[in-house]
């Protein structure tokens, strides 16, 4: 698409020879996040800024969440530590959510980043490093408390609290998890869950826990902890499926009109002819596709939006483009450069990815 970004109360990139414009409202996402902390409080707020913030631009969004007193970031790989260190303040810890794989230890150390343990084996070479060093490192402990992913079992935390010795050289400044089915606030797994965790804290006093996603963070107060770790609702995707979504929206894209044609019934639009027009059609090629991240399922199913009128996808969604109808426009509407609107006030994340049969975080 080569997409030009333009930070709403930031800075302007250049969009004259974009094909599409990706708006990022950094107001909206400061406000999401003190939404988030009155919500919560006493509760603080961490913020989940893995995938390059949700592929906002981790760079760009670390700052405003620090300026409104966020001090607790969560990646998932230490190499996305490496490149967000460099903005943190002083003041503020970077957890590595899938720990460290063996022969990153150093590194982690080095950086002054704080590895979650999801195993014994992770908790063992982060003692040795601690012992081989002469000092303490600080991590976080994550417990399975029933989303088989990440962390160490009932039996384990039970067995690593009844022989304290392998935490050697280790000070745990959080134990954690993570709610599986938060966004469905009726799901019974979560109280499961729940219960499973404060069993897990139980076993560790003194240690802060957190505990809460975007989701949990609605669940309410038993599941706030010591610190929650919402991420998709900072930027804007409902929290949760069964209530109107209480962000503001933070993203805005618009991608441009490449070349527009009008058709006769009977012709076969894109790849697999998967569409045939049944009447005169007018059809706008759009410049982008499934390489900028669009899903491919979105074919046949999905719509751009121009002015309050919905334009269905025709046919398959290319790698670089995809077809419009734009029939139900006066022709001459849409002409090569025009902007028409993929994500914002007409299509939420949540519709177009129902409309693509996934989720916000997808799309």
């Amino acid at each position: 698409m080569n997409q030009a970004v333009r930070l709403e109360n930031g800075m302007a990139v250049d969009e004259a020879s974009a094909g599409g414009v990706l708006t990022i409202d950094l107001a909206a996402l400061a406000e999401n996040y003190r939404r988030l902390c009155r919500l919560a409080a006493p509760t603080r707020i961490a913020a989940v800024v893995k995938a390059d913030a949700y592929g906002l631009g981790a760079a760009d969004i670390v700052p405003v969440l620090q300026a409104e007193g966020c001090r607790d970031f969560f990646v998932a790989h230490l190499v996305e530590a490496k490149r967000l260190k460099p903005h943190l303040a002083s003041n503020a810890r970077l957890f590595v959510l899938n720990g460290v794989l063996p022969g990153g230890e150093a590194a982690c150390a080095n950086l002054g980043v704080r590895p979650v343990l999801n195993s014994l084996e992770q908790i063992k070479a982060w003692s040795d490093l601690a012992l081989a060093r002469g000092v303490i490192l600080e991590a976080a402990l994550q417990a399975d408390t029933g989303m088989s992913r990440l962390g160490l079992t009932a039996r384990e935390l039970e067995a690593l609290a009844s022989d304290m010795s392998a935490l050697t050289g280790i000070r745990l400044v959080l134990i954690m998890s993570h709610l599986a089915c938060a966004d469905d606030p009726e799901n019974v797994a979560s109280p499961r869950q729940l219960a499973a965790m404060r069993a897990a804290s139980k076993l560790f006093p003194g240690v802060p826990l957190s505990f809460a996603n975007s989701g949990g963070v609605f669940l309410g107060v038993d599941y706030h902890g010591d610190l929650a770790r919402p991420g998709v609702a900072l930027y804007g995707a409902a929290p949760t499926s069964d209530t109107a979504n209480p962000m503001q929206p933070v993203v805005r894209l618009d991608v441009r009109v490449i070349q527009t044609r009008t058709v006769p019934a009977g012709t076969a639009v894109g790849y697999g002819g998967t569409h045939v027009t049944t009447g005169e059609t007018r059809i706008a090629t759009l410049a982008a596709g499934y390489a900028d991240g669009l899903p491919r399922s979105l074919g046949n199913t999905g719509a751009a939006w121009f002015n309050g009128t919905r334009l269905p996808i025709l046919g398959r969604v290319s790698m670089d483009s995809l077809m419009i109808d734009a029939t139900a426009l006066p022709e001459g509407t849409l002409t090569p450069g025009t902007l028409v609107e993929l994500i914002g006030p007409n299509q939420t994340l949540e519709t177009i990815a129902a409309d693509a049969g996934t989720i916000s975080y997808e799309t």
